[in-house]
């Protein structure tokens, strides 16, 4: 996950990877509001130095796509002040974990834990909440759900793939000249 690494076209919308499609868009501004809970590193054992255990909060509102590769939030082009992001880009095979929130008094929202990528401005323990304005969220998270798990699925299968690609074994007793007796029997012990 990386904050303000998504490249945008001229109309404020991410450029596709290679053989990415967009599965679902909420695209009209200000529609969706993501709060991004960023940990700073605490201090590690007597280090008098480091983070102070603190978080860093931001706070947006903007457009989103789910793709079948990523999950994108984009902030508006124009605006009157100058975001605190402008835009975060989420593999979803980094997303460690979600939680749909269901509160008594206001709207639904889903929580994210998210997997930093390395020099992406995020910490370990970093988590994203998603609030929609103009629709339901539960659709979403279905279909969030639904194709994080075949990412994680996909890249499973190709791990197994290249566990299969690796030479045969074959033990040191099974080489050319070899004896079969081991040094370590016990006494009286007649392989």
């Amino acid at each position: 996950m990386a904050l303000d690494w998504t490249m945008l076209d001229a109309r404020h919308k991410p450029i596709p990877l290679r053989d990415e499609t967009t599965i679902m868009s909420i695209d009209r501004d200000s529609q969706v509001e993501f709060s991004l809970t960023i940990p700073d590193a605490p201090p590690s054992g007597t280090a008098a130095t480091g983070g102070n255990g603190g978080v860093k909060k931001l706070k947006e509102r903007g457009k989103l796509w789910l793709t079948n590769k990523r999950l994108i939030f984009t902030t508006p082009k124009e605006g009157k002040t100058k975001p605190s992001f402008e835009s975060l880009s989420v593999p979803l095979d980094a997303i460690l974990s979600s939680k749909f929130e269901q509160p008594y008094f206001g709207a639904n929202f889903v929580v994210l834990d998210i997997k930093p990528s390395p020099d992406g401005g995020l910490t370990d323990g970093t988590n994203v909440e998603i609030r929609f304005y103009d629709r339901g969220l539960f659709e979403f998270v279905g279909v969030l759900e639904k194709t994080r798990e075949r990412v994680v699925y996909m890249k499973r299968q190709a791990a197994m793939e290249d566990d299969e690609n690796l030479p045969a074994y074959t033990s040191s007793g099974s080489a050319a000249g070899a004896s079969n007796a081991y040094a370590d029997t016990p006494p009286g012990y007649v392989a």
